[in-house]
């Protein structure tokens, strides 16, 4: 059972915040990757977009003389930690299981390891996905935040990418029952 789908938390206003200024078009290529990678691996397809689609809410945009400085961002980022709180509370908002939205605040939490070493985490089959979809849409210097999408197709795709994570919900349902 889903208690949110990807269009109601595209369609809240928080969500429209953070989702712009952190690259529309890199979160739902993110969450299409994820939904991919948590089938192959067998891993909550609704969980895994949801925490694709949200890993940037927590950007600040980081500019010096009006122009992006991503050497200030590697060094100051927390990016991560700030996306967790704000996910997790529009998911609880939203209606979310209240155990689903703390799964996802977790895999945003630990989906990069720009202020933390790598070294030092042991991440779940759910945070390993979110943190693989994100690298694969990455572009050099930040580039993939700044990717433009025309805000009807972008619902076009949440609405699909929505539709094929119903079909994946249903046809795991029918093969338990089997």
């Amino acid at each position: 059972m889903r208690y949110v789908t990807l269009l109601e938390i595209f369609n809240h206003r928080i969500a429209q915040k953070y989702l712009s200024r952190s690259g529309l078009a890199h979160a739902i290529a993110c969450a299409y990757h994820a939904f991919k990678l948590a089938k192959q691996k067998n891993v909550s397809v609704d969980l895994a977009t949801k925490a694709a689609l949200l890993h940037d809410m927590g950007h600040y945009t980081w500019y010096k003389n009006g122009k992006w400085d991503y050497d200030l961002y590697k060094q100051n980022d927390i990016h991560a930690i700030k996306g967790a709180e704000r996910a997790h509370k529009l998911l609880i908002r939203l209606g979310e299981n209240p155990q689903y939205a703390k799964e996802i605040a977790y895999a945003i939490l630990f989906h990069t390891d720009s202020y933390i070493k790598d070294s030092f985490l042991k991440r779940t089959p759910l945070q390993e996905i979110t943190k693989l979809a994100d690298e694969m849409d990455e572009e050099k210097g930040g580039m993939h935040h700044y990717r433009q999408i025309d805000h009807e197709k972008a619902v076009k795709m949440i609405k699909r990418l929505d539709k094929m994570v119903e079909e994946e919900i249903k046809a795991q349902l029918n093969n338990e029952n089997l």
